[in-house]
């Protein structure tokens, strides 16, 4: 069944449920109130009557049992309209009035409220016979009937018994049925139709989700939902539209993870055939002697220089994958930055000898630094390197000092510079800042920066860089003062 059915059962059938409830509750209720009365009203006619006796003159000769009847007899005549009957029986069950009806009345109902009248108990009851015995919803008030005795003590001397045709009741109460059956029909079609409208409504919303939910099947993450914080539909909505920009974004990762993939492997590809062609010319031309015997021996350095440059690549590419997934295991520990800065420079003053290059430190003082020794020395020899082959005739200064919670280690050198689209491309693997000079000194693979970018993460530290083409560069990197153990 479909949910529009569904909801519209759901809602028609609580509404149709609540208007039985009240509409029965109401009529019983109704008629309940209505036989009170009734049987107020029929109360209070016996005890006027009783008493009405009193206000009789009574003509010579006439017992007291005369008058009783005289005033019953003028009551039924006031009520005759209402069909109301009086029945007065002794302590015997006799039948003083009417006269002469022992035979004609129905004593069985008085019989089975005998003992509670003669206990003092007014006794109210609507049953379908009428005092004849005929069959005809009819309702009783009983009442016992009190009188002074010889001793001054009221005792009962006998009941009192007036009943009425309920017809009034039932024709009052059948008239609240047959208005409240119309008022029924009425409302069970109003309450369809609201029903449906809001069924209908829930139904649209919910179909607005399905319809965006194939939008995103077919690729369309740019759907998104209108919601008013109303309720739980627009709670699922909101939910949905994170959703839907959540897969963009890995969609959009994807995207870009299979672009890396395709230009790493052109790169991967360009890096390694340069060397390659190098190692499989000089072969050519040492095995067919088209090397002269005094170039032998550069030709063999060459393929050697160019087989450790595809180690290195191969390597490289191996330490970046294994940073890039966490692969790799550090320990950082607290250290002399100073002193390990100072025996870095050392150990690259030839190369930077050779580029006519001056290496200083700025830093005096003893500080510390938290990080893994290996790859602190990794990082800084990559940067400090990256410096010298951009430099030359200049300075590359190193300087160290203690921020907030953190240390901090800046490189600055006067060399190239760079432009600000080169300075955001330098963490890409493979990027050069000058494509034309690959194999050069300028850079060897590409791939320096991109494994320092991701040691420095590694050490939940940070790198920037400042540069200005034609004035050199500023390398920035911060490691907090925490220890960290994989």
């Amino acid at each position: 069944m479909k949910y529009l059915y569904q909801q519209l059962l759901a809602f028609w059938g609580v509404i149709i449920l609540i208007i039985l409830i009240v509409g029965t509750s109401f009529t019983q209720l109704t008629k309940k109130t209505m036989q009170d009365t009734n049987y107020e009203q029929l109360r209070g006619y016996a005890i006027s009557a009783w008493r009405s006796k009193d206000s009789i003159n009574p003509l010579p000769g006439m017992s007291d049992q005369d008058i009783i009847n005289t005033s019953f007899h003028l009551f039924e005549g006031f009520l005759s309209s209402q069909d109301v009957q009086f029945v007065f029986l002794n302590r015997d069950m006799e039948i003083q009035y009417p006269e002469n009806a022992d035979k004609t009345i129905d004593k069985t109902l008085i019989k089975a409220n005998w003992k509670g009248l003669m206990s003092g108990n007014e006794e109210y009851v609507t049953v379908n016979k009428d005092i004849y015995g005929e069959k005809n919803m009819s309702s009783y008030v009983m009442l016992p009937v009190l009188a002074n005795s010889q001793s001054g003590e009221n005792t009962i001397v006998g009941a009192l018994v007036i009943s009425q045709p309920a017809k009034n009741v039932s024709d009052s109460v059948s008239a609240i049925t047959a208005n409240l059956f119309k008022g029924f029909i009425i409302s069970s079609i109003v309450a369809l139709m609201l029903s449906y409208l809001f069924a209908s409504f829930q139904v649209k919303r919910i179909n607005r989700m399905r319809k965006a939910t194939k939008e995103i099947t077919s690729g369309n993450f740019d759907i998104k939902l209108v919601t008013n914080d109303k309720d739980e539909f627009d709670d699922l909505a909101e939910d949905f539209n994170k959703m839907a920009e959540s897969l963009k974004e890995s969609r959009e990762e994807i995207d870009r993870q299979e672009e890396r993939r395709r230009q790493f492997m052109a790169d991967a590809s360009h890096e390694m055939r340069t060397p390659l062609t190098t190692i499989n010319g000089l072969l050519e031309g040492l095995q067919y002697n088209a090397i002269p015997e005094g170039q032998r021996e550069n030709a063999i350095k060459l393929m050697q220089n160019e087989t450790s440059r595809l180690i290195r690549l191969v390597n490289e590419n191996l330490d970046y994958e294994k940073i890039r997934t966490n692969q790799i295991s550090i320990v950082v520990k607290k250290f002399s930055a100073t002193e390990t800065l100072k025996d870095i420079l050392t150990q690259l003053e030839a190369k930077a000898e050779s580029a006519n290059d001056q290496l200083i430190l700025d830093t005096t003082e003893e500080i510390d630094v938290f990080a893994d020794y290996d790859r602190f020395v990794q990082i800084m020899v990559n940067i400090i390197q990256n410096a010298i082959q951009f430099t030359q005739n200049g300075e590359i200064h190193v300087q160290v000092q203690k921020g907030y919670l953190e240390t901090i280690i800046s490189i600055s050198d006067t060399g190239i510079g760079m432009t600000p689209e080169q300075v955001q491309n330098i963490w890409d693997r493979y990027y050069k800042v000058d494509p034309s000079r690959k194999n050069t000194k300028y850079g060897e693979s590409g791939l320096g920066l991109s494994i320092v970018e991701q040691l420095v993460r590694l050490h939940k530290g940070k790198i920037n860089v400042q540069s200005e083409e034609g004035k050199g560069t500023t390398f920035t990197i911060s490691f907090p003062d925490i220890e960290i153990e994989e």
